[in-house]
């Protein structure tokens, strides 16, 4: 899965291409907001591929559709993280709220305040990891089924993440982003990691895409983006001419 994920940014003719406009994207997307809405939809793609084990990387074409998709990916990821958040959130406030009774005198009620706010703020850290650990998956079910109510069918979401091939997945995609996306980090002096941060981003969307795919026994097309599979081995000509009777006599 990991060498097949590190290889899958270059299977396309145009993949050089396809990285140049994804970092100059990403570097638009850092001061502006709206150039990295086709990048999210380019990693839809890519989640989509990864979920259907095609060998053939997308390319950055109906921008339109990239538009599109990149707002549903940053409403999938903010619907998911919106109630840990707010739960932190909510942990954080009621701890202030205890300080702030402590300093008023009030020591046994900001004491309990205190308490109280810490396990929420640790409950909401928990759902945190809980949100971060689904939020690939139920997009990668929403790349497949191209549908986002598909995003939020947890048990079709649950089924997927909740296996070994989506587990390990994950883990490589951890490994991935840490390793090279230090080395991209440390070459964003020169530019040229930012470029390099972008390939990960798709090396780690692939692997999310794959885990899911698999963890669902989705199986894999091969085909080459355009629903081929590419073999022309001609194969699928025995069924035609080795069965036929021959003419006994071939001058008649």
């Amino acid at each position: 899965m990991l060498s097949e994920a590190l290889s899958f940014p270059q299977q396309h003719d145009d993949w050089l291409k396809t990285v140049l406009i994804g970092g100059v994207l990403t570097i638009l997307g850092s001061v502006l907001f709206v150039p990295i809405l086709p990048v999210q939809g380019y990693l839809v793609r890519v989640l989509r591929a990864g979920v259907r084990g095609e060998d053939r990387a997308p390319v950055f074409e109906d921008w339109g559709e990239l538009f599109v998709d990149g707002i549903l990916l940053f409403v999938v990821q903010l619907a998911y993280a919106i109630v840990p958040i707010l739960v932190i959130l909510f942990g954080v406030f009621v701890v202030g709220t205890g300080a702030f009774a402590a300093e008023s005198g009030a020591g046994g009620a900001g004491t309990g305040l205190g308490i109280v706010g810490g396990l929420v703020f640790l409950v909401g850290i928990l759902l945190v990891l809980v949100a971060s650990y689904l939020i690939p998956a139920a997009t990668a079910n929403f790349a497949h089924e191209g549908d986002l109510g598909a995003a939020f069918d947890l048990s079709t979401v649950r089924k997927g993440a909740f296996t070994g091939d989506y587990f390990v997945a994950v883990v490589l995609a951890i490994v991935v982003s840490l390793v090279l996306g230090f080395v991209g980090a440390l070459l964003t002096v020169l530019l040229v990691g930012i470029f390099v941060l972008f390939y990960v981003q798709v090396v780690t969307y692939y692997l999310f895409g794959r885990g899911f795919g698999e963890g669902l026994g989705v199986e894999p097309t091969g085909d080459d983006g355009f629903g081929g599979t590419g073999d022309d081995t001609g194969e699928g000509d025995e069924e035609t001419g080795d069965d036929r009777i021959p003419d006994p006599d071939p001058l008649t």
